[in-house]
């Protein structure tokens, strides 16, 4: 009776009263495959764009291994062939080349490894029509550790990170957490530290001016500037060419004595604030600044 093969691994079966006097050497070449087919890591250079992984009766075959190992340099996305088409397989995948990986069998679902990703595969073997399946995934991980600190997060939060479409209405509290991105690393910083930012930076509130001055703003910052004019008449002259459209001037007169004259080093029309007015407002409407409202007392 003729030797026959195991179906998945071409390991030889040696027929009844066969091999006489050399079946320890078929025994050997089996246990070689086994021990392929358990533990083997095989390294497979990929050329072109196709490549046929087979594992054939019993003989060591690349196919055979366990773990497989992707080098070389491709000249564009590979295709591996997974032969023949009847064997079941399952392999552990390195792709280690600059190109993607796509491994077939048959006309079935084939899986793509990405260029430097690691994953685990199998091939179903049922013919023409055979299927890879990658088993990663929609992997159910119940923990995970990066770089020696545990991730803690759960699936919701880091599909809200993602960019999730529901949202919600839930209060913001001072010692609430927002993720920014500090000069290339997230960090997690209070609500209350944000606006302390926002409200230091939103417009900037220089002291009292109490003498004939000009006003320049530092940069392009909306501005509430005081003067006083409990000492007599004060001349304000703007000189605020760095403020971009939009962004405002507010002047408050905080003494109803004298008289604040407010002009302009350019380009805008000044106003005259008598006793009678507690503050102006000016915004920038692209070609100058003009006053566009007075509040009296």
């Amino acid at each position: 009776m003729a030797s026959t093969y195991t179906a998945n691994s071409g390991i030889e079966k040696i027929g009844a009263g066969e091999q006489a006097g050399t079946w320890g050497n078929t025994t050997n070449n089996n246990l070689d495959i086994l021990d392929r087919a358990i533990s083997g890591v095989g390294t497979i250079t990929l050329t072109g764009t196709t490549t046929d992984l087979t594992t054939n009766d019993g003989v060591l075959s690349e196919g055979g291994n366990k773990v497989l190992v992707l080098a070389g340099s491709p000249s564009g996305t590979n295709t591996i062939t997974i032969g023949p088409n009847d064997q079941d397989k399952m392999y552990f995948v390195q792709n280690g080349t600059n190109q993607s990986v796509i491994f077939s069998q048959g006309s079935g679902d084939n899986v793509t490894v990405v260029a430097g990703a690691k994953t685990m595969i199998y091939a179903d073997g049922s013919g023409s029509s055979a299927n890879v399946v990658d088993l990663t995934v929609g992997l159910n991980l119940g923990s995970l550790t990066v770089a020696g600190t545990a991730v803690t997060t759960t699936g919701a939060e880091l599909n809200i990170i993602d960019g999730g479409a529901t949202v919600g209405t839930t209060a913001v509290a001072a010692g609430d957490g927002i993720v920014t991105n500090d000069g290339g690393t997230m960090q997690q910083t209070s609500a209350a530290t944000f606006s302390t930012f926002f409200n230091a930076n939103v417009y900037a509130a220089p002291s009292a001016i109490a003498s004939t001055a000009t006003l320049t703003p530092g940069a392009a910052q909306s501005i509430y500037q005081r003067v006083d004019t409990s000492n007599g008449n004060i001349t304000l002259t703007l000189a605020v060419g760095s403020l971009a459209i939009g962004q405002y001037i507010i002047v408050d007169k905080t003494s109803t004595s004298n008289t604040l004259t407010i002009a302009y080093a350019s380009n805008s029309t000044g106003v005259s604030l008598g006793n009678s007015v507690d503050f102006a407002i000016a915004i920038n409407n692209g070609t100058a600044f003009s006053f566009v409202e007075t509040v009296k007392s």
